[in-house]
């Protein structure tokens, strides 16, 4: 505390920043008994109070060391610190309160309650107290302005500031990837990095869907056991993924134009402490994924096996969507391929008539696989007699033929 405000000013401000210890770890320096020093450098070490006995290289730590400085604070993490108004003179003072405002690069936020209170007589040697609790929401330089306010001996209002800086660091890297599958199912890859300065156990990684998806996790084995173990470890820079499968709900998966316009995925909620319990807690913004281009025509295989036998025929639906603004007069072809491992059972240039814009047509259809392995179901076009164009669709689906 300054000198000057002692004299200056009839209490005394003290802000304690309220965290949890650290570890302290001996300074390991150890050489060989045949080198020059000796063990006078080992004896030194066995010495040293806060090394363990018997593990002294090992950097173990037995005493655990009070914060230091006001340091550094994470996002996600609550800041906590005691705000402490003393009267250090020989008589009482009147009308005393607190006031605490924390001050971002955005905004100013009001953290005490004792200024909705009535201001209050500090006897000799009494003290004014407040407990705050704010967890931090953005990231940068943060300012904690700390404002008393008294009555002087001159009867008048007296007042002083003080001002306390920190900075607030991101503590997770998060990373994402999308994939469309074509059963309109959205794949979800996040992968969650630590680059705190010390390792953390991540307790929840889950993903909130908007309200056009529906979320599954693939995190667990049998809907329990996390595929990471009992407890998810990160060392500093190190990182774990998580996958998601979101599957679109039922109004929105039945119109095409709503389907191509559900881009919000929804938000990633992660919890997390450090290695001495402290608890933080992140969540993204709105994650959006690459919407699918359908063009005027979107086709998809429904009811296919997983596996069947070579030389036997199965059967299965082909599911065209009309994704353009106008009706589509179409013709389907099924077209034999060179290199294909499948023939088609059936007669092609089949008329299918009108189809109006955001309206579907299921055909059925029969092929034949004819090699066995991964077989790729290819040679169907549409004709749209209208443009005189050919959409023509390879390579859709896979099968694997035993």
């Amino acid at each position: 505390m300054d000198p000057k405000e002692v004299v200056e000013h009839l209490v005394a401000l003290k802000v304690m920043r309220l965290t949890k210890p650290a570890l302290v770890s001996p300074k390991i320096v150890t050489c060989d008994s045949k080198d020059l020093p000796g063990n006078i450098l080992n004896n030194f070490l066995k010495d040293d109070a806060t090394s363990v006995t018997q593990m002294e290289t090992l950097a173990a730590g037995q005493f655990l060391l009070l914060p230091q400085s006001f340091g550094n604070i994470y996002l996600g993490e609550t800041f906590s610190c005691y705000v402490c108004v003393h009267n250090e003179t020989n008589q009482p003072v009147q009308s005393v309160s607190i006031k605490a405002d924390l001050q971002t690069n955005s905004q100013r936020i009001l953290l005490t309650t004792q200024q909705n209170l009535s201001p209050t007589m500090l006897d000799v040697d009494e003290t004014l107290s407040d407990v705050i609790h704010h967890e931090v929401k953005d990231l940068g330089t943060h300012i904690l302005v700390c404002e008393v306010t008294y009555m002087s001996n001159y009867n008048t209002l007296a007042s002083f500031r003080k001002f306390f800086k920190f900075e607030v660091m991101k503590p997770l890297d998060v990373k994402t990837k999308f994939y469309n599958a074509e059963s309109d199912d959205v794949y979800l890859e996040a992968q969650v990095q630590n680059i705190t300065s010390g390792p953390i156990i991540l307790e929840q990684v889950s993903l909130e869907s908007s309200q056009q998806f529906n979320v599954k996790s693939l995190n667990e084995i049998n809907n329990t056991i996390s595929v990471f173990g009992e407890v998810t470890l990160l060392q500093p820079q190190e990182s774990c993924q998580y996958l998601y499968c979101l599957t679109p709900r039922e109004n929105i998966s039945k119109e095409i134009k709503l389907l191509a316009a559900a881009k919000n995925i929804g938000k990633l909620d992660i919890v997390w402490r450090s290695n001495l319990g402290e608890k933080g807690r992140l969540q993204t913004s709105q994650l959006q994924r690459m919407t699918p281009d359908y063009g005027d025509i979107r086709l998809t295989f429904e009811k296919l096996p997983s596996k069947l036998s070579v030389d036997e025929p199965f059967d299965f639906q082909c599911k065209i969507v009309n994704a353009s603004e106008r009706t589509l007069d179409l013709i389907l072809k099924l077209r034999s391929l060179q290199d294909s491992s499948l023939l088609w059972c059936g007669t092609s240039n089949k008329k299918l008539g009108p189809l109006e814009p955001g309206k579907t047509f299921y055909v059925n259809l029969t092929a034949l696989p004819i090699n066995t392995g991964l077989c790729n179901i290819s040679g169907v076009s549409l004709l749209d007699l209208f443009l005189k164009r050919t959409y023509d669709y390879d390579d859709v689906a896979s099968i694997y033929v035993f």
